[in-house]
């Protein structure tokens, strides 16, 4: 439906791929994994496997051996990017004036709760 689940911030310089294990590591298991081409990582396969959750990851094109993907369940993937655009028409999480991570933290938290009020 759109709405955030489980939200964490990790830092600038760290791959998004360690957010993903972060994520997928606080309890709720998800039946397929939708995510983009960088998330393409066979790691991150191998753990989904091991969990029994579907990956739904369209390959990176460097790849020599490129893996099939469901096409029709990655059109779901826009439902993701619209919470995402949702949670940042709140202009102090778009802009991020908050310089602790604690309190951008919670001022997602605030936005995530009015989406789902809201919604």
């Amino acid at each position: 439906m759109g709405r955030p689940r489980a939200l964490l911030i990790t830092a600038g310089n760290v791959h998004d791929l360690e957010g993903a294990r972060s994520l997928l590591a606080m309890g709720h298991q998800p039946k397929r994994l939708l995510a983009d081409r960088a998330y393409d990582a066979r790691s991150l396969r191998e753990m989904l496997a091991g969990r029994r959750i579907k990956a739904v990851i369209p390959p990176n094109p460097t790849r020599k051996h490129p893996h099939r993907y469901d096409k029709t369940a990655y059109k779901g993937r826009n439902v993701i990017e619209r919470m995402f655009c949702r949670l940042k028409d709140f202009r102090r999480i778009a802009t991020r004036y908050d310089k602790r991570a604690d309190i951008f933290l919670s001022t997602i938290f605030l936005a995530a709760v009015l989406t789902w009020w809201i919604n």
